[in-house]
């Protein structure tokens, strides 16, 4: 591929292949002797029928006299072992190489899809995510060609071409590699191939963006009003039934108490659309989380895990009113549903949503971004470790985002409170029962 430097490019180009390239190498291998800390060690080095070289370390080296130690080798016992593997490397590389030949990257990119969703079990929405991925992206480039012929320089090559090309961010052109990579892992089990060539590549620096916009209290109060008095519609050109009118109403109401859920409760959209009324327990104000909807199914929300959120007033209002309406509220019955009692659809929903944030005056923001608004506020009253099971998060690297979000005004007061407290008791330590007391007293000499 050939560009000037730092030329975007529109297309990338597979390097010309050869049969040479693709038949089985000749085995060969040799000891070397290397120097270490503790005395020197015995390495075995040998290239194996794909031309791929190995080395692995067999014992101490023996210079002694007679039987050597517990893990000592002589030069000929070092033979002896290297002289196996290569017995071994010249059984399985012809066959794998053979293999490795007749198998294309499209058989092992199907191999890799029909695992992870029968074997591994992956949610609807993360093989609609991954069949997409393959079938769009990865197959019209890679689909025919061997196994063999994808290297490590090529993968390198196509990553340094979407840097080039400016299009993906560096997380998506990571994802990539990440699929990239489980294929040929999942095809050097199943296909015996002998090397992953992804994974020498380096992957793209990822910076997590150190801010990201909330709705603040009264916007959320404001984007919930606007869903209600429905000022995201457009007037109808004609005159329109009463019937058509209660049931946009209700669909408002409905709207307005499922932005409320989403930024005072933190669930996903799937989520919100799989919450059934048996989840709502209003005597001890708690949504059990338990179903996600995506793709046209019920499925584990993201982590895979159940969990429990306490329901705020906010939230508990807006949801009692909910289960006041005449139908669609027995316990299986979905909290958000359609006007047939099914799954609300997702695009229709979206639309609805940024309309709404139009018609209140506010600025774009995501439906999932919704969520972040409980995350902010959830750090500034529970422990961390509650936070992360309340947002559903697998690691509690995700939760800090919230922590870096928040600004601590006080943090200087406290510090200067607890320095003092220190200095009063002879530098014994803070007593955190009474640090906060001693913020509030009113302070002189300023």
């Amino acid at each position: 591929m050939s560009r000037a430097p730092g030329q975007p490019t529109t297309t990338f180009e597979l390097p010309p292949l050869t049969t040479a390239a693709l038949r089985p190498q000749p085995v060969s291998g040799h000891l070397l002797r290397k120097p270490r800390a503790s005395g020197q060690r015995w390495h075995a080095r040998w290239r194996d029928a794909a031309g791929v070289q190995h080395e692995r370390v067999l014992g101490r080296v023996w210079t002694g006299r007679g039987r050597p130690a517990a893990g000592h080798l002589t030069k000929q016992g070092a033979r002896q072992l290297l002289d196996e593997l290569l017995v071994d490397a010249r059984k399985a590389g012809p066959a794998a190489a053979r293999r490795d030949h007749d198998v294309t990257f499209e058989d092992a990119a199907r191999e890799w899809l029909r695992y992870v969703e029968f074997d591994r079990g992956r949610r609807a929405s993360t093989m609609r995510d991954y069949r997409r991925t393959v079938e769009r992206v990865f197959l019209p480039l890679f689909g025919a060609l061997p196994l063999r012929a994808v290297t490590s320089e090529l993968i390198d090559n196509y990553r340094g071409h979407l840097v080039a090309e400016g299009r993906l961010s560096a997380r998506s052109i990571n994802k990539y590699l990440l699929v990239l990579h489980a294929i040929f892992k999942r095809a050097q089990r199943h296909y015996g191939l002998t090397v992953n060539p992804v994974a020498g590549v380096d992957r793209q620096p990822v910076r997590r963006a150190a801010e990201f916009r909330v709705l603040s209290a009264e916007e959320v109060a404001a984007l919930a009003r606007a869903a209600r008095e429905g000022r995201h519609r457009t007037p109808p050109k004609h005159p329109v039934g009463r019937d058509w009118q209660a049931l946009c109403a209700a669909q408002d109401a409905q709207d307005a108490a499922l932005y409320t859920v989403a930024a005072y409760a933190g669930l996903r959209l799937g989520e919100l659309r799989a919450l059934r009324w048996r989840d709502v327990d209003f005597a001890k104000r708690l949504i059990h989380v338990r179903r996600a909807f995506a793709s046209g199914r019920e499925d584990a929300p993201k982590s895979g895990r159940a969990r429990a959120v306490p329901m705020i007033d906010q939230v508990l209002v807006c949801l009692d009113e909910l289960s006041r309406r005449p139908e669609h509220t027995d316990d299986d019955d979905l909290v958000f549903v359609s006007p047939e009692g099914t799954h609300l659809e997702d695009s229709a929903l979206r639309r609805r949503y940024y309309a709404t944030l139009q018609a209140a005056e506010i600025k774009p923001l995501r439906f999932h971004d919704l969520r972040h608004s409980f995350g902010t506020l959830a750090v500034q009253v529970f422990p961390l470790s509650d936070v992360k099971a309340y947002m559903g998060h697998a690691d509690i690297a995700t939760t800090m985002i919230y922590v870096h979000h928040v600004p601590q005004h006080d943090a200087a007061a406290k510090l200067s409170a607890a320095v003092a407290q220190t200095a009063g008791r002879g530098g014994l330590g803070v007593d955190p029962a009474t640090l906060d007391a001693s913020l509030e007293e009113p302070r002189t000499g300023l």
